[in-house]
């Protein structure tokens, strides 16, 4: 019997994931976002370009991103063996590089499980306007 079986990823794991990695912005805590991040995570911006893991986990602990206040609500988890899609709500309250932002979006946050440690992937977040043109 292999004792390094891969177990599927659960919502458990996947929402303590996401609660590491917020906990790390709110703390300035770059050892526990670097923690959750896969070596090959990407974040998609909200003006169409990509953020390396490099720049997320530097941005994190940066003097020049300061987070007032912030929650995350509205989880929605979807489980694949050992890969999770996940909806949630992301508010939050700052100064970065000395421009406020009060942001209230929708996040789509990929997460997977390899060698039993879930990591998060992707992430990609949408502000959420009133007014809907599509849907």
């Amino acid at each position: 019997m292999d004792s390094c079986k891969q177990t599927a990823i659960t919502e458990e794991e996947v929402i303590n994931a996401i609660k590491k990695f917020d906990n790390g912005w709110e703390n300035k805590n770059l050892n526990a976002v670097d923690s959750v991040l896969s070596p090959s995570y990407v974040y998609f911006t909200q003006s169409g370009g990509t953020f390396s893991r490099d720049s997320v986990v530097a941005t994190a602990g940066s003097p020049s991103y300061i987070l007032n206040n912030m929650s995350r609500s509205e989880y929605v988890v979807t489980l694949n063996e050992n890969t999770a899609i996940v909806s949630t709500r992301w508010k939050g309250k700052g100064i970065y590089r000395g421009t406020s932002f009060d942001e209230d979006q929708r996040c789509s946050i990929v997460l997977i499980k390899k060698n039993n440690k879930v990591q998060i992937l992707s992430e990609h977040c949408t502000p959420i306007k009133t007014n809907s043109i599509f849907h």
